[in-house]
């Protein structure tokens, strides 16, 4: 199947009182046509700033897209009319907020909310939004969905709004859902029932960019990896290869620092140092200062993408010393 989403070079800044602030520098993967892709990494590494990017929802000023291309379906997202990009957003892309106290609003019901963004992009009367808004409130694990959808935003607990948030997405059966985190504040119980409901969307050909620190989630839901550190792409390639052999130092370390099944309550490592402020990142390769494997060529110039078979890549001069080109 073809790509549905194509990230070439994207770089996102941002002005701030002490200078540049680059948040994603010049990233680049591909998203297939039912495919779910998993986007990991630290917090602070880009991974919000280049979902906001697909939808345009940087905030501009202090926010800006510099450079790239963002195509969906072969057309530039960036290059897109506001009244072309509108249709887009929430019909062919939706997005699950990290944050749902400010996606929602809080001057309007819950039901207000849900009836008013399927009667927007379906041709749909009132009540038949209203039943169907419901049995997604109920598909996300909400009880008395009917009598929730009178409540205010405010009178729901943070895991609630989370599932508000993840029905209105899902109820209009996009081609694309970016879930950023979408189970924040979610017990285990309900986080199993997110999961299966988004892999459900992939069985009905919908993509599903997830971006999580689980690790385990990204185990049981991806087909396919890709890892950031500080605004860059580290590694990329099919998930089942990334776990059994992670090309990169941070990859290794990320995979380290999870409980293992084999030796469980075994002791996890940490990765040493603290991530770099995008204020003042090390020349060269961004993890140089954290890196076990570092050497004199890491810390003066930014290795490319070095790539191998398998559709696997990464960001290391370890690959090229290995006689693996770019």
């Amino acid at each position: 199947m073809g790509a549905l989403l194509q990230i070439q070079d994207l770089t996102v800044a941002f002005e701030t009182d002490e200078g540049r602030l680059c948040a994603a520098d010049r990233v680049s993967f591909d998203i297939e046509e039912g495919e779910v892709l998993g986007l990991v990494g630290e917090s602070g590494c880009g991974k919000t700033v280049t979902a906001l990017s697909i939808l345009r929802l940087i905030p501009s000023p202090p926010g800006r897209i510099e450079s790239g291309s963002i195509l969906f379906r072969g057309r530039d997202l960036l290059a897109l009319p506001a009244s072309e990009l509108r249709r887009v957003r929430g019909q062919a892309i939706s997005m699950v907020f990290q944050d749902p106290m400010t996606a929602l609003s809080p001057l309007h019901r819950v039901g207000d909310q849900l009836v008013e963004t399927l009667q927007l992009h379906q041709k749909i009367g009132r009540r038949a939004a209203r039943s169907l808004a419901v049995e997604w409130l109920k598909k996300v694990g909400i009880p008395a969905a009917a009598e929730r959808m009178d409540a205010w935003p405010h009178q729901l607990s943070g895991g609630m709004r989370q599932r508000v948030m993840l029905a209105m997405a899902l109820m209009l059966e996009p081609a694309l859902i970016i879930a950023d985190e979408p189970t924040t504040a979610l017990d285990v119980t309900i986080q199993a029932q997110i999961f299966n409901l988004l892999l459900d969307m992939k069985d009905r050909s919908t993509s599903v960019l997830l971006i999580t620190h689980d690790m385990g989630a990204v185990w049981a839901m991806c087909s396919r990896v890709v890892v950031m550190y500080a605004s860059r792409v580290v590694e990329a390639g099919p998930a089942e290869a990334l776990f059994r052999a992670p090309l990169h130092p941070y990859t290794q370390g990320l995979l380290r620092s999870m409980p293992s099944v084999q030796a469980p309550g075994g002791r996890l490592e940490a990765i040493p140092g603290q991530v770099p402020s995008p204020l003042n990142y090390p020349t060269g390769c961004h993890f140089s200062d954290r890196c076990p494997k570092v050497f004199g060529r890491c810390r003066v110039a930014e290795p490319p993408l070095y790539t191998r078979g398998e559709g696997r890549g990464a960001a290391c001069f370890l690959l090229d010393e290995a006689g693996i080109g770019p």
